[in-house]
C-alpha cells in the first residue's frame, strides 16, 4: 500500500467506527464508510477485504510489536515475566490509539458476529506470542499455557482499561497480573487432593 494511503486509511477507519455506533454494524455498508470516508468503495476494498477487517486492522501490528518486544527480552526471565514486558512495551501505542479503540470495543460487544472474529483473531495472537517464546528455548506445552493465559490477562486489562481510563494501561496491566500471581499462588494440587 502505498505511503501516501494512510490518511485515506485512518478516515475510512474512523468513518467506519462512527456509522457502526450511530447505524448498527449489520446496517452499514462498504460503500456508505467510504461516501462518509470521502474515497470510492473501490478504494475502501484496496485497504481492507472487507468492512470488519476495518476494526481487526491493527493486530498484524501489535503482533509484530509483541513478538519483536519477546525477542528482545532477557534470556533469563520466565515466560510470564517476559509476556509482561512485551505488553507493558506496547503502552504508548494503546493509548495512543484509544479514541478508536474505546467505540470499537463497544461496536464488538453489540455484535455476535464480531466477537467471534475478535475470539479467532486473539487465538492466532496467543499462538504467535506462543511462538515467539519457543523460539526462546521454553518447552511447547508451557509456551502455550503461559502465551494464552499471559494474552487473556492482557486482554482482562486492557478491557478493564477501555471501561476506565484512570492510572493508564499500564496501571491496569500491573493490577491483572498481579491478580493472576494471586490466583495461582492461592492454589494448590497438593492441598486440594488432601481435602477430598
Amino acid at each position: 500500500m502505498p505511503r501516501n494511503g494512510e490518511p485515506a486509511r485512518r478516515r475510512l477507519q474512523q468513518a467506519a467506527v462512527e456509522l457502526f455506533c450511530e447505524r448498527g454494524y449489520d446496517q452499514t455498508t462498504a460503500a456508505e464508510i467510504a461516501a462518509r470516508a470521502g474515497v470510492t468503495e473501490r478504494t475502501f476494498f484496496r485497504h481492507f477485504p472487507d468492512k470488519r477487517e476495518v476494526l481487526f486492522d491493527g493486530q498484524a501490528k501489535l503482533r509484530e510489536l509483541l513478538t519483536d518486544a519477546i525477542a528482545r527480552t532477557p534470556a533469563t526471565l520466565k515466560p510470564l515475566e517476559t509476556l509482561y514486558r512485551a505488553f507493558r512495551s506496547v503502552e504508548k501505542p494503546l493509548e495512543d490509539n484509544r479514541p478508536f479503540s474505546f467505540p470499537r470495543q463497544q461496536v464488538i460487544d453489540r455484535s455476535p458476529a464480531l466477537q467471534e472474529r475478535e475470539l479467532a483473531k486473539v487465538a492466532a495472537l496467543a499462538e504467535a506470542l506462543a511462538q515467539a517464546l519457543r523460539r526462546r528455548g521454553v518447552d511447547e506445552r508451557l509456551a502455550a499455557l503461559a502465551a494464552r493465559t499471559g494474552m487473556e490477562t492482557f486482554r482482562h486489562a486492557v478491557e478493564s482499561w477501555l471501561a476506565d481510563p484512570a492510572g493508564g494501561v499500564g496501571a491496569h496491566l500491573d493490577r491483572a497480573f498481579d491478580e493472576l500471581h494471586g490466583l495461582a499462588a492461592s492454589f494448590s494440587t497438593r492441598k486440594t487432593r488432601h481435602r477430598q
